[in-house]
């Protein structure tokens, strides 16, 4: 999967889950007829989607961790409610999935580069490292290096 595709998923399932957030809510199966306020729980999604959007990474790192608060509601709200309401929650707990795995992709694909070249092994050889080191000096030679006694 390449990283424009992980974005990609990522902001269709974060989409569907706002929408199916409003349509549970207010019309398919509300907890009151006429609507819901559970209908607002949607709004740290829409808080959050203008910078998914552009890519910002602190914004794909705070969904990774709202993201959960739905997947769990998806969990209770599929085991504990009846009928329509259950196959909606299990949705939205497929949805939380996908988009949780998309960002964690994209967040491991776009990482920061300069972390990844300080863990990076050195690809110098041992000739090129021995070059860095001090030579001696007209002569003389330098002292072997000394050892920390603990």
């Amino acid at each position: 999967m390449s990283i424009s595709t992980s974005r990609r998923l990522m902001l269709f399932s974060l989409l569907a889950l706002v929408a199916l957030g409003l349509a549970w809510e207010l019309w398919l199966a509300p907890l009151r007829s006429g609507g819901s306020m559970l209908a607002l729980k949607v709004i740290p999604l829409l808080l959050l989607l203008p910078g998914i959007w552009k890519s910002n990474r602190r914004s794909v790192q705070m969904l990774s961790l709202v993201i959960q608060i739905y997947l769990t509601e998806g969990l209770v709200r599929a085991t504990s409610d009846p009928g329509f309401s259950a196959q909606l929650a299990a949705l939205e707990t497929l949805l939380a999935t996908i988009t949780f795995g998309a960002a964690l992709y994209w967040a491991k694909q776009t990482g920061n580069p300069a972390a990844a070249q300080a863990t990076a092994i050195p690809t110098q050889t041992p000739t090129a490292l021995s070059a860095q080191t001090p030579t001696a000096v007209a002569g003389q030679t330098a002292p072997p290096p000394q050892r920390r006694q603990n």
